[in-house]
C-alpha cells in the first residue's frame, strides 16, 4: 500500500494547526509556506477535512482554520479517511463484489487482515502523538548538533 501524496500532505496541515492548536484561525497560505505545500493543493484538502468535522473554518480579515477538536482527541485514521477513503489494500475487501472471487479467495481475507491492521494501527494514533514525537526529534537533533 502507498498512501497518497494527498494524505500525506494532510496529515502535514493537520499537524501544522495541532502545532498552533488554541492559537486562533490560520491562514492557509502561513501553512504553505512553512509545509512547503502549494497553497492550491491543501485548498483542495481541507475541504474534505472541514466536511468530515475535523477543522473548523473562518471567514473575513481575522478568518483561517482550527481543529475542531483538541489534538489528542483526533486520530491519524480520522484525518486518513476522507482523503483516501479508507485503507483498503485492494477493492475486493471494501466491496466483495469487485470480484467474482471474493467468495472463495483465501488472499482477500489476508488483505482484509492487513487493512485492519492499518486502520487499527492509525486509529491508535493522534495529533497529539506526532505534535510529542516531533518535539523529541526536535530536541534530539539540536542535542547532536551541540
Amino acid at each position: 500500500m502507498k498512501i497518497s501524496t494527498r494524505t500525506r500532505y494532510g496529515i502535514r496541515l493537520m499537524l501544522d494547526l495541532a502545532h498552533r492548536y488554541g492559537d486562533g484561525p490560520i491562514y492557509l497560505r502561513d501553512i504553505a509556506t512553512r509545509e512547503d505545500i502549494s497553497e492550491k493543493y491543501l485548498s483542495q484538502i481541507i475541504i474534505p477535512l472541514r466536511n468530515g468535522g475535523l477543522v473548523h473554518s473562518t471567514r473575513g480579515a481575522h478568518g483561517g482554520y482550527r481543529l475542531a477538536r483538541p489534538p489528542a482527541e483526533i486520530t491519524l485514521w480520522e484525518i486518513m479517511e476522507p482523503l483516501e477513503g479508507g485503507s483498503s489494500l485492494v477493492d475486493c475487501v471494501k466491496h466483495a463484489s469487485a470480484c467474482n472471487r471474493s467468495p472463495t479467495c483465501a488472499t482477500r481475507d489476508i488483505w482484509a487482515m492487513l487493512s485492519g491492521k492499518i486502520s487499527e494501527v492509525l486509529d491508535s494514533l493522534t495529533l497529539g502523538d506526532l505534535i510529542r514525537l516531533s518535539r523529541e526529534k526536535f530536541m534530539n537533533d539540536i542535542t547532536r548538533n551541540i
